[in-house]
């Protein structure tokens, strides 16, 4: 047996973790592991490359794909011809109930930034979507209120982790295996048949792509695990995340290389503003304002997500927009401040031809849907809008020195309060985390403690006087965890320090790292 859990084996945990699905997912890792670490590599070397003052481009070398106009791809799957609301979240017992009837049309289980991942949550959520997909998922909360899947489900979309992280409570040959493996593995072998039953099918977000080749692995991924399950070709589809500034670059030639299994694009936003950041943060003409500031109308988002929209339409696919993270509150005043601007969101996304777009609450699922059905009525989607209007240059994907606003010495605390309090959060076991009236993911707590290392680095002015220093964010960080602490005791406490201890690493080290969530889960227990 080449394989070891090295997790503990819960309460139906041997439901999920059949033999059948670890000599899969043993399959998958002899096929595709050494790929994974390719893939790494050659992301360490582009950074690298934009270290040393290259920019990226249009791929000339890819060209004729861009200009071939006859290649589409494949038709809307069962369950996704209509996208106009879809809600996201960790795939919990109560939160896939919730999602699953909130009048969405789509739910993203959420894997990956929404999702803490440790042992007891990884599989756990394995064994609710089985569980959902059974009609056989209910829960009750500590009030004694009951919840129960309805009559009209949304269709379930699963974004497993990154390319990037590890699934370490599972070694093949004494290693890790692939966090992306482990969820999309058990996901496809438990679900994939149950789905098609439903009159669906296995479907997936791809989070993180930095290239068409990574979009290749993904395809290569589908087909192997299509023909070693006897799934027929074309049943998975993939809609893929466009959330990072080199993955823009390539939108097109993402769908071609996915084109049998793909679903479309995303407009993943946070991760997006990240991913500027952490490739460009030393330079100088690259440094983003308050996180506020940065808004999906400033000209760098702009010229991104119209070009996104065009993509799509062009090639027959899908274009999905991205997270409002506004979150209704019990306070009237500020619960309808949060409704006009998700409504303002929606109607910019409605507006420039998307097909549909994402929240991060039940209760703003009848807002998005009436932005939506305002502007596409009876139809599906708008993919007959091809935005033949618009023409976006390397320049405008990259001209982040156009975006207005000020580094305030508010908005510095606030960096280091949300990316403090939600790594505190995430190593408890929560990865969608409630903060001032907005849900912070990872993505959102990585453009937090990316922006401090970027305006520390340039010793950035404050409106107001003063400038962004070392001793300034040390003592920031002290009254952070000072204020977080003040009634810790323990377990607690210990794990409030251990956040404050990745967040000092993720903001000063001298290099930034890629991701804090790698440095995290060295310090995340098997449960929370």
């Amino acid at each position: 047996m080449r394989y070891k859990i090295i997790g503990e084996m819960h309460e139906r945990f041997d439901e999920v973790l059949t033999p059948g699905a670890l000599d899969f997912l043993v399959a998958l890792d002899d096929r595709f592991a050494a790929r994974r670490v390719a893939v790494l590599d050659t992301r360490r070397a582009r950074r690298a490359r934009f270290a040393g003052g290259q920019m990226p481009d249009f791929r000339p070398d890819t060209a004729a794909i861009r200009a071939d106009p006859d290649w589409r791809v494949a038709p809307p799957a069962p369950g996704l011809q209509d996208r106009r609301v879809e809600i996201t979240g960790p795939p919990e017992r109560k939160m896939t109930i919730n999602a699953l009837n909130s009048g969405a049309k789509v739910w993203l289980a959420d894997f990956e930034d929404a999702t803490a991942p440790t042992w007891e949550n990884v599989v756990g959520g394995q064994l609710n979507l089985i569980d959902a997909l059974d009609r056989n998922l209910d829960f009750t909360d500590e009030r004694g209120k009951r919840y129960e899947l309805g009559e009209e489900l949304a269709t379930i979309v699963v974004r497993p982790r990154g390319w990037h992280l590890v699934e370490k409570w599972i070694v093949v040959d004494g290693r890790p295996i692939s966090a992306s493996l482990v969820d999309f593995g058990l996901y496809l072998y438990h679900c994939a048949f149950r789905q098609l039953d439903t009159g669906s099918g296995p479907y997936f977000y791809l989070p993180k792509l930095e290239d068409h080749r990574e979009a290749r692995l993904w395809n290569d991924v589908f087909v192997f695990a299509q023909q070693y399950l006897g799934l027929p070709q074309g049943t998975i589809r993939a809609t893929t995340l466009i959330e990072t500034i080199t993955a823009a670059f390539e939108m097109e030639e993402i769908l071609y290389e996915l084109r049998e299994h793909s679903a479309g694009l995303n407009a993943g936003r946070w991760d997006y503003i990240f991913s500027i950041i952490k490739n460009f943060g030393q330079w100088s003409d690259f440094v983003l304002p308050d996180r506020a500031e940065v808004t999906m109308t400033v000209p760098f988002m702009r010229a991104y997500t119209e070009l996104l929209v065009r993509t799509c339409h062009k090639r027959g696919a899908h274009a999905i927009g991205g997270m409002a993270a506004f979150i209704p509150s019990r306070d009237a005043d500020i619960n309808a401040a949060a409704v006009a601007k998700v409504e303002a969101d929606k109607q910019r996304e409605a507006g420039d031809g998307f097909d549909g777009s994402w929240v991060a609450h039940p209760g703003l699922v009848p807002v998005c849907r009436d932005v939506f059905d305002g502007v596409l009525g009876e139809r599906p989607n708008q993919l007959d809008r091809l935005r033949e209007d618009v023409e976006v240059t390397a320049t405008d994907l990259l001209a982040v020195d156009k975006t207005p606003g000020q580094v305030t010495a508010a908005g510095l605390r606030a960096n280091i309060s949300v990316a403090l309090r939600y790594i505190d959060a995430w190593l408890g076991g929560t990865g969608a985390v409630a903060l001032s009236n907005l849900m912070e993911d990872a993505a959102t707590a990585e453009i937090a403690r990316c922006q401090v290392w970027q305006w520390l680095h340039h010793r950035t002015p404050l409106a107001g006087g003063g400038t962004v220093t070392e001793a300034t964010v040390r003592a920031l960080l002290a009254e952070e965890l000072a204020a977080l602490s003040e009634t810790r005791t323990g377990e607690q406490l210990e794990r409030a320090v251990a956040a404050a201890g990745v967040v000092e690493r993720a903001m000063l080290d001298e290099h930034l790292p890629p991701f804090f969530t790698t440095d995290a889960y060295a310090h995340l227990a098997p449960s929370a």
